[in-house]
């Protein structure tokens, strides 16, 4: 899957390819249909997207609430170019896009935030990392925020990985070299030690699931 962190994702020829994969991608849309038309409620304000890309579900969230402001980190700068120039001076202000790698700690400086979303990019950080990152998000988030991970999760069997690896067209070429997927049940367990309520699986195909909850309000 695409990288978020993993010297691939630096190479300019790499990043151009992104766009062109995430369209591609199996039934990606379903799942981020369940994530702007069902999963978020309430007046959004401030978004955050981790691993932004060209800031594809900054768009998507936009277009719901188009009065939020948001904020967009991705470890490439050939991807975070290619979001300003999608979102073009008339957003300036309201859509800011950073490089960040995010094996580094997230700035408390962005503030808070209504929603943090992320796609297809904490997969490629190590366990301990992913958990510490839960964490962080929790404190960016205002009470009654949601978090919401759209990625990839390890199968439980080998039979089951080299079936997901087919069906996304990955068994000839294989995946990306820093791929590193937690299985499910662990990810579920860690967002709830971050201290996030109505923790759950909301969307599962094959090893790409939707996941997240919510802080408590305070």
């Amino acid at each position: 899957m695409a990288a978020l962190t993993g010297s691939e994702w630096t190479d300019p020829e790499r990043a151009e390819d992104w766009a062109s994969f995430r369209k591609d991608l199996p039934h990606a849309p379903d799942a981020e249909a369940m994530l702007v038309d069902h999963l978020i409620s309430g007046d959004v304000r401030r978004i955050l997207d981790l691993g932004t890309g060209d800031g594809h579900l900054i768009a998507l969230l936009k277009a719901r609430w188009p009065a939020a402001s948001a904020v967009g980190l991705d470890l490439s700068p050939e991807l975070v170019e290619a979001g300003r120039r999608r979102f073009g001076s008339t957003d300036a202000g309201e859509i800011r896009l950073d490089v960040h790698d995010l094996m580094q700690g997230l700035p408390t400086s962005l503030g808070q935030f209504d929603v943090v979303v992320s796609s297809l990019a904490i997969h490629h950080l190590p366990d301990d990392r992913k958990k510490t990152l839960f964490g962080e998000i929790f404190e960016l988030l205002t009470g009654g925020g949601f978090f919401y991970d759209l990625d990839v999760v390890a199968s439980p069997t080998p039979e089951l990985h080299a079936l997901s690896q087919a069906a996304f067209r990955f068994d000839e070429k294989g995946g990306d070299p820093s791929d590193q997927p937690a299985h499910l049940v662990d990810q579920l367990t860690w967002l709830g030690n971050a201290g996030f309520e109505d923790v759950d699986c909301f969307w599962k195909w094959l090893e790409l699931a939707l996941v997240g909850g919510r802080k408590p309000r305070n």
